[in-house]
């Protein structure tokens, strides 16, 4: 039997991005129930991608209960409903298994990992003040995307001088600003930048001087984005619940070291259940954005452990 569940979990404080603000993280939680055993998974609908709690569940829900993970793949396209009910059937043959998942799979056994933390898209005072308060944290991901990022960029890095940054302008920049901006990233020591231009546009970046490493993240879902990414990017960000499922994101992990990209991990705004199947794909990565719940004003009951800046794997009472 597979079910699904509206849950919303509130914010730590708001979230703001260069597409809007938000207080509260609204997930799908999908349970799969076989043999005694129920595993479980999470998703986060994308208004982006056209996503919604609606379109999702509904999705979902039309699936046959009997559906395999293999089947899953030819089912649904790569997206937050073939996510959640992916990892679920991860957990589920986990625990019928007496495994854990990285076993199954035939990964080597996961380990903790620094993540990024991120703020949230403000004034330059108000990123100044949160970088300082966050200022003993060795990777900090700050959210730009506007005319008057320059500020902002000044104001993290002398509220965190000796910080990691890595900047997500979330589609917000044009190939004229991101030029612009360029020799400022190198000077203020960012590592790398994440989708600098809208995804429909990023041909714009062909020929482009890249002195910092460039990242596709609305521009590379699954497999079949890597071709359209050559000449533009040095890195991919896999997340979930755009591969649709921790079996595309293996793979694509795969091809796109295969491809001579770099890797970068990264989540929606989630819960722990969410980030513990990315924790298994993030190992040997070059970035890890696995700080959902370091969002949130609460969690699951049995949540991520999170500790001197890095995530810690999941127990078995979480996932997989």
């Amino acid at each position: 039997m597979i079910s699904v569940q509206a849950d919303v979990f509130r914010l730590a404080e708001v979230f703001t991005i260069s597409r809007g603000s938000r207080t509260e993280a609204k997930v799908l939680t999908v349970t799969v129930s076989r043999g005694g055993y129920t595993g479980w998974g999470e998703c986060v609908p994308y208004a982006r991608y056209g996503e919604s709690l609606e379109s999702v569940t509904a999705q979902i829900e039309g699936l046959p209960a009997g559906i395999t993970r293999a089947e899953l793949q030819e089912a649904l396209e790569p997206g937050a409903a073939r996510n959640a009910v992916d990892c679920a059937l991860w957990d589920l043959e986990a625990k019928a298994a007496g495994k854990r998942v990285w076993e199954l799979a035939g990964l080597t056994a996961p380990g903790p990992m620094v993540t990024a933390y991120t703020l949230s898209l403000d004034t330059p005072e108000k990123m100044q003040a949160a970088a300082a308060k966050n200022a003993h944290r060795p990777l900090l991901k700050i959210k730009l995307g506007t005319p008057d990022d320059m500020a902002r960029l000044e104001a993290v890095r002398a509220g965190a001088p000796k910080a990691r940054i890595i900047v997500d302008a979330n589609e917000g920049w044009s190939a004229e600003v991101y030029a612009d901006l360029a020799p400022h990233l190198v000077r203020l020591g960012v590592a790398l930048v994440e989708q600098p231009l809208p995804a429909a546009d990023d041909a714009a970046l062909i020929g482009i001087d890249r002195p910092v490493p460039v990242c596709a993240d609305e521009s590379c879902h699954d497999r079949a984005s890597l071709p359209h990414l050559v000449g533009k990017y040095d890195m991919v960000n896999i997340k979930l619940d755009k591969t649709g499922g921790l079996t595309e994101a293996l793979a694509l992990r795969n091809a796109a070291r295969a491809a001579g990209y770099q890797v970068m991990v990264g989540c929606m705004v989630g819960s722990s259940l969410a980030m513990a199947p990315a924790v298994l794909l993030a190992q040997g990565a070059e970035y890890v954005d696995l700080d959902g719940p370091l969002l949130l004003a609460e969690d699951r009951s049995t949540p991520l452990a999170y500790a001197d800046g890095m995530v810690y794997p999941p127990e078995a009472g979480l996932w997989g």
